[in-house]
């Protein structure tokens, strides 16, 4: 027999559910700040020490720049650049409930440089009229070949010249990326890469 406490439990227990914890911006204008994150199938915030590894490598070239998360998820590498002095983030994100808790975090930040785009980021890479980035970011869920086709798709008007893609990716990933991407930077943990590319 279920009882009305037992409901009320369960209530609770969803709830804690729906808001599972925090980002926490490591530097910048919004250092030491911590955003609410949702808990969504596939979402894997970007952690900490990955964090200050990929930003000191974008160190020289974050301030002013253009930058596009194309699988924003909790937004961590999106607002994190627009701490350090981004120009604008452009965060693109599939689900729709972490797509309203990105916009409520731009709400947080009261920041007019951040748009967000509850959509499919290939579709999206299809469809829109490209801009050029300074600044991308891909680290999409795993095991689903997206990285390949983002990739192909970014090639086509959305990279500015010199433009720097941040890829995250299965270790043992043979995804083919374009012969004009220049391998900057490496570093593997466990089962996860983390590689930065010039475009060139």
């Amino acid at each position: 027999m279920i009882t009305v406490s037992d409901m009320s439990q369960g209530k609770k227990q969803q709830k804690k559910k729906a808001a599972s914890g925090s980002i926490r911006i490591i530097a910048g204008k919004h250092k030491g700040r911590k955003l609410p994150v949702l808990a969504a199938e596939g979402l894997r915030p970007t952690t900490d020490r990955v964090k200050e590894t990929l930003f000191n490598w974008l160190m020289p070239y974050i301030h002013g720049a253009n930058c596009l998360d194309c699988f924003a998820g909790a937004g961590s590498l999106g607002f994190e650049a627009l701490s350090r002095g981004a120009a604008n983030v452009h965060l693109i994100e599939l689900n729709k409930e972490a797509a309203k808790q990105l916009s409520a975090n731009k709400q947080l930040l009261k920041s007019d440089d951040i748009v967000v785009c509850n959509t499919d980021t290939l579709a999206f890479l299809k469809t829109q009229t490209p801009t050029p980035f300074d600044v991308i970011f891909i680290d999409p869920p795993f095991r689903q070949n997206l990285i390949s086709q983002t990739s192909e798709l970014l090639n086509k008007g959305w990279l500015s010249e010199q433009a720097l893609i941040y890829v995250e990716m299965e270790a043992e990933s043979d995804q083919a990326l374009p012969g004009n991407w220049q391998l900057l930077k490496e570093k593997i943990a466990g089962q996860v890469a983390y590689r930065l590319y010039q475009n060139s």
